[in-house]
């Protein structure tokens, strides 16, 4: 099965380097499993730093459906080590909301206008949380750090759960009905949310 790969409309993320390394290919054989935790974030660490520098190596050029099967191989004891990196969790965070964009249902949301804000336990901003806002109009879909609008719905949640939840690897229902997702505002909207997006599944 194909995904369809719009124009990324995300402010979090830069332009994809085109590189002669089969960066899908190098995921797939690395495999999460066979990592260590210190190990996994050395990894994610290096390809930050080859992407950084230009080679082209790096988390953005790697396929939507690797990348998804990436994190979901890895375990809860895994992404959470990466996500007290500072550094690390920031990049992870904007490739998350970049692929977003990407991977929006125009047929699903071409009637949909709506505000989500997201906190994200653990982080270096205000109480405690990252923040980042995600706006859905007009069948397309952008992220940013910073809000410019009030939103339908806020969502606040552990990032180690939103990774898990975005990438397939936890039920979203089960996660509200333990209360590991906390909202204010659309409850109904929140727990739809997923279905607007055609994120593959590991």
């Amino acid at each position: 099965m194909r995904f369809r790969r719009k124009p990324a409309a995300s402010t979090l993320s830069g332009p994809v380097v085109d590189s002669t390394v089969d960066i899908d290919a190098f995921a797939r054989a690395v495999d999460p499993v066979r990592l260590d935790e210190k190990q996994f974030v050395q990894l994610i660490d290096v390809l930050d730093m080859l992407g950084r520098v230009g080679t082209g190596i790096e988390l953005a050029a790697m396929r939507t459906d690797t990348f998804v099967w990436f994190v979901s191989r890895a375990s809860a004891a895994q992404l959470e080590h990466l996500m007290e990196h500072p550094h690390l969790r920031t990049v992870v965070f904007g490739e998350i909301f970049r692929r977003m964009g990407e991977h929006l249902d125009p047929v699903k949301a071409a009637t949909l206008n709506a505000v989500v804000h997201w906190r994200l336990s653990g982080g270096a901003g205000p109480g405690g949380y990252d923040r980042f806002e995600t706006v859905i109009e007009n069948g397309t879909c952008r992220s940013g750090q910073s809000p410019t609008a009030d939103a339908r719905v806020t969502l606040t949640l552990a990032p180690t759960d939103f990774l898990r939840a975005v990438t397939g690897s936890v039920n979203v229902a089960m996660l509200f009905m333990r209360g590991k997702v906390k909202v204010k505002g659309d409850i109904a909207f929140a727990a739809g949310l997923i279905n607007y997006f055609d994120l593959p599944r590991p």
